[in-house]
């Protein structure tokens, strides 16, 4: 099995740009050692859990007594203490003891990102985790903060209590602020009635994070407050809570999503009453961007079994890699996935600054966190689906049969465009961001200021989309002339010249840095910015080598 700077220098890369060098040595040699668990220990253990080992509830015990628990088998639970025990979570928020100071999100998301070439199911729940204590240290009382903030981090030194954030009810979805579920004052705590809809980690966290209307608050978001709710009581009782059922899901099975009814539930208010909706959306900001790094994981293990495949399968007398249409398949895929992973990490380096310290952000600094946000969970959502086919493609008959990685990647991949927010959802977050901060103002003057820094011999490169962002700006005075319903038809449509935009713009950034970078950018800008019907450079032909495999050999 290849090293991890073998099967992903471009993942390193874009590490070392971003990370001090003290926290990349360890981050290097950290990572090298959970690549090689993931690609061996908890891989296999990931078919078994996918096929045959997948979480069961247990509703009933012998004596008829609703006990509500979650069965999941011995693999996956060594997943998840080997996992949470690396510090994918713990180290963002405490010190690492070998370096004497704390990681922080880069790090943690590039674990995510390995973590979810194997086991996209579980880094749901890691996710949920994150969320958990995320809020936990920035909006708990101090109190409820040292209670339950140590196991939610625990890297082994004390038990652990993976998290959940619980939000959808069967009249809901998208729509939170219709959310019914109450919570009664009960002295210094509450009580909690209702049922959420789609609950996932149910059975498995120890606390969950949920959003409840106290009595007596007005409707919509305004009136919902954040709750940390413990699963079970000191005496290990469940706490007033109960699962209806488990989601039979088309992927990710290895997380336990229920539907999980509150009859009384013993709850904690999170920080100020009126703002649990604001928290909650803090928290969902930081679950879309492990979204996106889930995409890019399932991105990368799809890439990694089409090009394998493609380079050991024979037809016709030739392996499939001497084709030139497998060629041009495979290296526009190498490009894509590559940009989208290098915009990925510009966005959690942003991303970090700002969940570090949010009193040193400005709002134009979160806005425009939140704009690379919507835009990038929203492409690499598409494009986990798109790669996924692309590998089954790849394999031909093989692709479709569940001996083979590529139908679970498929599966697990399509829950990705709808968690945390559907295209539709993220594309109304752009027009709120364009009508409320003018962000179209700041995007604009980014890319142009960064188009204007390229060297003179890829100036030429970037007149697409140059005219791109001309179109882009000329439209967007006469979009909000527009009424209502008109804006939101064309919403999509302006997210996804945004990302079309931003990408194109990476792409050429890194375009100067070799000459297979070069190639890599020429690759994305023609998919991005078709010209012409023929290709007469056939740049993925003839660079294939360079730009699949890194090696230096061109065919002509």
């Amino acid at each position: 099995m290849k090293q991890l700077h073998e099967a992903d220098p471009n993942l390193l890369a874009n590490l070392k740009k971003y990370l001090d060098p003290e926290l990349y040595g360890y981050a290097e040699k950290e990572l090298e050692k959970f690549w090689q668990l993931c690609m061996t220990e908890f891989d296999k253990r990931a078919v078994h859990t996918d096929r045959e080992g997948q979480p069961r509830l247990i509703k009933y015990d012998r004596f008829g007594n609703d006990v509500s628990e979650v069965w999941v088998n011995e693999g996956y639970r060594q997943t998840v203490k080997q996992t949470y025990e690396s510090g994918i979570v713990g180290y963002v928020h405490k010190t690492i003891p070998e370096l004497g100071r704390k990681g922080n999100y880069i790090y943690s998301y590039a674990q995510g990102y390995l973590l979810s070439q194997v086991e996209p199911g579980f880094y749901c729940p890691v996710t949920l985790t994150m969320a958990t204590a995320y809020l936990l240290e920035h909006f708990a009382d101090q109190e409820l903060k040292n209670k339950y903030l140590p196991h939610v981090i625990s890297t082994g030194e004390v038990e652990r209590y993976e998290g959940a954030t619980f939000l959808t009810e069967r009249q809901g979805g998208s729509d939170v602020g219709a959310n019914e579920v109450k919570a009664v004052p009960c002295g210094d705590h509450y009580k909690i009635y209702g049922e959420k809809y789609f609950a996932s980690n149910a059975g498995m966290c120890g606390v969950a994070m949920v959003l409840a209307r106290i009595e007596g608050s007005g409707p919509g978001t305004k009136g919902l407050s954040l709750f940390l709710v413990p699963w079970r009581t000191d005496d290990g009782a469940l706490n007033g809570i109960q699962i209806r059922r488990l989601k039979d899901k088309l992927g990710v099975r290895a997380v336990p999503s229920a539907e999980v009814v509150f009859d009384g539930a013993k709850a904690y208010v999170v920080g100020d009453p009126t703002k649990g909706f604001y928290y909650m959306m803090e928290a969902l900001n930081l679950s879309r961007v492990c979204n996106a790094v889930a995409s890019i994981g399932i991105m990368k293990r799809a890439l990694d079994e089409a090009v394998q495949y493609a380079e050991e399968r024979s037809a016709f007398g030739q392996t499939l890699t001497s084709y030139p249409m497998v060629r041009e398949t495979l290296a526009h895929l190498t490009a894509r996935q590559e940009v989208q992973t290098s915009a990925c990490f510009e966005l959690i380096a942003l991303f970090d600054r700002i969940m570090q310290a949010p009193e040193q952000a400005t709002e134009a600094e979160k806005a425009w966190n939140r704009l690379l946000i919507a835009i990038l969970k929203m492409r690499t959502a598409e494009e986990a689906i798109a790669f996924a086919h692309e590998a089954i493609e790849m394999h031909g008959g093989n692709g479709y049969i569940e001996d083979f990685v590529t139908p679970r990647l498929l599966r697990d991949a399509q829950v990705l465009t709808v968690w945390e927010g559907t295209a539709n959802i993220l594309s109304l977050e752009v027009l709120r961001l364009i009508r409320k901060h003018r962000i179209e103002e700041r995007f604009n003057d980014k890319m142009r200021e960064q188009l204007a820094a390229l060297p003179g011999h890829l100036r030429p490169l970037a007149k697409p989309v140059e005219s791109g962002l001309d179109e882009l700006m000329e439209s967007l005075p006469r979009l909000q002339e527009m009424p209502e319903h008109a804006q939101t038809y064309h919403a999509k449509k302006i997210a996804n010249r945004l990302c079309d935009l931003y990408l194109s713009v990476t792409a050429l950034k890194n375009a100067s840095e070799s000459e297979r970078s070069e190639m890599i950018a020429r690759l994305f800008l023609q998919h991005i910015w078709p010209q012409h019907l023929l290709d007469y450079e056939m740049i993925a032909v003839h660079c294939f080598d360079l730009l699949v495999n890194r090696n230096k050999k061109m065919r002509v």
